[in-house]
């Protein structure tokens, strides 16, 4: 963890305690969750195709419903967390896509498939705009890189274990039984979140004066649980906003990729039978949790170093875009299939070098409205994401497997072009104008 300040409150000669930190373990496991549910189809894919009879276009547009309902719904998901508080909406959002993970074993058709996987992305929509919100009053500003890589490390290191583990579960039990098991243990975190979770530090019982004070004098405005409006056109009105989201558009396309066509390019195209799958397709996955959580530390201690955020998060992120574009190639074109996940190993983790630094810009030029802006941000990023996988089918159609992953290369390139424009401290609101919009 990066340094929080000081360990002792001279004043009151207390040290502070540490729920700050529990509340972003909690986070760290919800963000889990979420990439454990949405990609543990990519791993039945095979099975699931053969059993219905799926052409990949099909199989295209079932991984795309996901993905349009989570972008559809970001804006509402990151309002909501703004108007009722993250301790009661995300507790309920995790209900939601819990039931319809689960419901998705239970699909008869294509058209049941979609229509469950679309529910399920409605529900999905709101949890990163909403978890952001959660820490946006818990985390201090030293800390909030690092807070954004550990929990996007998680959501990657709950995808890289999800592959093998419904490839296990897929052979003893049937491609049905892991959707039962992820949904299950979302109804139990969201049981834990809402009994523990508070939405400010001073409603919650187990936070001392000391622990209070750090983070009011480091935030430097008192915390509130909720605000009666989103100031929606200050917020549209940010040039910085736009930028960010497109950058971030290019970003979920890319990594859509991965998460949802890795295992089945490399069942298909690569030749490898399921467990070779299942365990190759975890590798890159891991490799990008190292990527957030390396990415978000470093920008954090260049901040604390330098006392220069705005160059310290964006030569980071162009940096670890460039990374990825430059992976990406070689990845494609490598002649083995373990030569092509070594390259891809590489290329993942340039990307997710990146997330924590994204993420980290609508706290810091968000305040109490970051869960709306990081939802305007993730609406953008997943229209990419969700015409990622449909474009995906048709292009390897048309002109083969190759082109999918130069096209991401391409976009890698933009996206460290946009980045570059990125100002984190531009911010949309000053503290003292964000409390007078405030009830």
């Amino acid at each position: 963890m990066p340094d929080a300040g000081p360990v002792l409150d001279h004043a009151a000669g207390v040290r502070p305690t540490h729920v700050r930190h529990v509340v972003l373990g909690l986070t760290v496991a919800a963000y889990m969750i979420t990439y454990m549910d949405r990609v543990n189809i990519a791993s039945a894919v095979p099975v699931i195709q053969k059993e219905f009879g799926f052409s990949l276009v099909t199989i295209a547009w079932i991984l795309s419903a996901f993905r349009w309902g989570y972008a559809i719904f970001q804006i509402p998901g990151g309002w909501l967390g703004d108007r009722i508080g993250p301790r009661r909406a995300l507790a309920l959002i995790v209900t939601w896509w819990s039931i319809f993970t689960s419901a998705t074993a239970l699909a008869w058709s294509a058209a049941s498939m979609v229509t469950f996987r679309f529910l399920f992305g409605l529900g999905e929509a709101g949890a990163f705009p909403i978890a952001t919100r959660s820490l946006s009053r818990w985390m201090l500003p030293t800390e909030r890189g690092f807070a954004q890589g550990i929990t996007h490390a998680g959501s990657r290191l709950g995808a890289a274990i999800t592959p093998t583990l419904v490839v296990l579960m897929m052979l003893a039990y049937g491609w049905r039984v892991p959707f039962f098991v992820f949904g299950c243990l979302g109804l139990a975190w969201a049981a834990v979140w809402y009994w523990y979770y508070r939405d400010t530090p001073a409603e919650h019982a187990a936070v001392n004066n000391a622990e209070c004070r750090l983070i009011l004098s480091s935030t430097g405005v008192a915390p509130s649980a909720t605000t009666r409006s989103v100031p929606w056109g200050r917020i549209l009105r940010s040039s910085t906003l736009w930028t960010l989201s497109l950058m971030y558009f290019c970003y979920a396309y890319s990594i859509s990729v991965y998460l949802d066509w890795f295992p089945k390019y490399l069942n298909t195209y690569r030749e490898l039978d399921l467990k070779q799958m299942g365990f190759y397709a975890s590798l890159p996955l891991l490799a990008g949790t190292a990527g957030d959580m390396v990415g978000g530390w470093l920008s954090d201690r260049w901040a604390q170093r330098s006392g220069d955020i705005k160059t310290a998060r964006r030569s980071v992120a162009v940096a670890g875009f460039l990374i990825a574009a430059l992976s990406i190639v070689p990845a494609t074109l490598a002649s083995s299939a373990v030569g092509c996940v070594w390259y891809t190993c590489l290329a993942v983790f340039g990307l997710e070098s990146t997330v924590g630094v994204s993420w980290a810009i609508p706290l810091d030029i968000g305040g109490d409205y970051a869960g709306s802006v990081s939802a305007v941000m993730n609406t953008c990023g997943n229209i990419g994401g969700a015409i990622s996988p449909a474009l995906l089918a048709y292009l390897v159609q048309w002109y083969g497997w190759n082109v999918p992953f130069l096209v991401s290369a391409s976009l890698c390139v933009a996206a460290a072009a946009l980045f570059f424009r990125i100002d984190a401290t531009k911010r949309i609101f000053t503290e003292h104008g964000a409390n007078e919009l405030k009830p």
